[in-house]
């Protein structure tokens, strides 16, 4: 499911959830690392989804505080820390005073922001001087087993995927942090596995979002694209990878 349509990604809020959750840990855990959270840390979590990110946050003994567009999203976020601080927004005009937080981060989000580089400023806006900032999304679709078989689904209905965009390619990020004034401190690739279980799991995440006869129009083109990464148990390991950079104002 692409767009950042907030109706949209509620009505799949727990879907989601259940299936694509964890996914991203890999590079939450290495934002962690390089952005140096620590408990007590104050960071907030900009497009936080159901919530992953902030447990794991919570869990280290930071002050784990969310922002999401989705109001389905939020409510699944809040039932898990229904002592965080997690409230309905998005990169535009984030909902907290100047100099609020220590990191923000924003994980497979900040692509869905009409503006990206302003929306890395408005990041900068709420962090306290010294704070840090890191970003995590998608790497470009020759790294992502997940893209093989979104092509394949796309061929076989006739349409045309658009490109990834240049901030998912080495150098990427680092560009735009550069043009939001941002030092870069460190940059990584990291590779996050997605596991389905069976045939139905397998098209119930691919097709995430997609209406009934489109599903069913497309079934066993996922499943055929999905071959090649059948495993030995009858699941399927797809392979996919993430970049991410870390960074602080460059005025500090």
């Amino acid at each position: 499911m692409n767009g950042a349509d907030p109706d949209r990604w509620s009505g799949v809020a727990a879907n989601w959830a259940e299936l694509w959750g964890g996914f991203a840990d890999p590079a939450r855990r290495a934002l962690i690392e390089h952005a140096d959270v620590r408990p007590g840390t104050r960071v907030l979590d900009v497009g936080c989804g159901s919530g992953e990110f902030l447990t794991l946050l919570a869990d280290l003994g930071a002050e784990a505080v969310g922002v999401d567009p989705a109001p389905g999203m939020v409510a699944i976020a809040r039932r898990s820390l229904p002592n965080a601080d997690i409230r309905e927004g998005d990169f535009s005009a984030l909902p907290w005073p100047d100099g609020t937080f220590d990191v923000v981060t924003a994980v497979n989000a900040l692509q869905f922001a009409d503006d990206m580089v302003a929306a890395l400023r408005e990041a900068t806006r709420v962090l306290q001087p010294g704070g840090r900032i890191g970003i995590a999304n998608w790497a470009e679709a020759g790294l992502n087993d997940l893209d093989t078989i979104e092509d394949a689904v796309a061929d076989a209905a006739g349409e045309k995927r658009v490109p990834g965009g240049d901030y998912r390619r080495a150098g990427g990020l680092q560009s735009l942090f550069a043009r939001a004034g941002l030092e870069v401190t460190a940059t990584g690739l990291v590779e996050t596995l997605w596991r389905a279980r069976d045939e139905d799991t397998l098209v119930r995440g691919v097709l995430l979002g997609d209406a009934p006869e489109r599903v069913a129009a497309v079934r066993n083109v996922v499943i055929e694209a999905a071959h090649p990464f059948r495993t030995a148990e009858g699941g399927y390991l797809l392979r996919n990878a993430f970049r991410y950079a870390v960074g602080h104002d460059r005025v500090m």
